[in-house]
């Protein structure tokens, strides 16, 4: 198998979705979110920086491409100042581009992001979206659910994979433009995966 540029020589990497799983899944939720939304002029995607801003635009670009929506309004939200781990770090965080040139008045919005873990990146997302207006709905899209590891009571409303994972791994989402293909990776410290046999 061919080690992903994230690869850490002391974990196992474990492919969770592959090129095709990739192309499959965004078809999948394409569907669902067309179905859901459809005339398009009541909502708005928006990607949490900087990891969702991949998933967005292939979300954008296939609706346009291959569903004939017309142009979605689209935008980028970053979240740094709004973390609640923004003062505890040792070295400071370097905020993303927010570009959010609309309004989210009354608007239904859909926030993205490729991982949800936590929760607490959505907490801080929904702070900062809400600095723009009141929007009249939010809805969640996750590439990847990582259920039971919630801090928050966050859930996803469209969901491409859901798994069960520990604290201590780590899960990658690469992209082709950037990592060579579309693939998501799981990665489990060796002592880690040997327990889970």
């Amino acid at each position: 198998m061919q080690k992903s540029p994230n690869f850490d020589p002391e974990m196992a990497q474990k492919t969770l979705l592959n090129q095709r799983d990739c192309a499959v899944t965004l078809s999948r939720l394409c569907h669902q979110l067309n179905e859901v939304h459809v005339p398009w002029n009541r909502t708005v995607l928006v990607g949490l920086q900087p990891r969702g801003s991949k998933l967005l635009k292939a979300l954008v670009h296939q609706l346009e491409s291959e569903f004939g929506t017309g142009p979605i309004e689209h935008g980028l939200l970053d979240i740094t100042f709004h973390r609640d781990d923004f003062r505890r770090r040792e070295t400071p965080l370097l905020p993303s581009i927010t570009n959010i040139d609309f309004s989210i008045e009354n608007k239904r919005i859909i926030l993205i992001d490729d991982v949800l873990f936590t929760g607490r990146t959505i907490r801080a997302g929904l702070d900062a979206l809400l600095t723009f207006g009141r929007p009249s709905q939010v809805q969640l899209l996750a590439l990847i659910d990582r259920r039971f590891s919630r801090d928050l009571p966050i859930q996803a409303d469209y969901i491409g994979k859901t798994v069960d994972t520990l604290t201590s791994e780590r899960v990658a989402v690469e992209w082709k433009e950037i990592e060579g293909q579309d693939q998501v990776l799981l990665f489990t410290k060796e002592g880690n995966e040997a327990a889970q046999r």
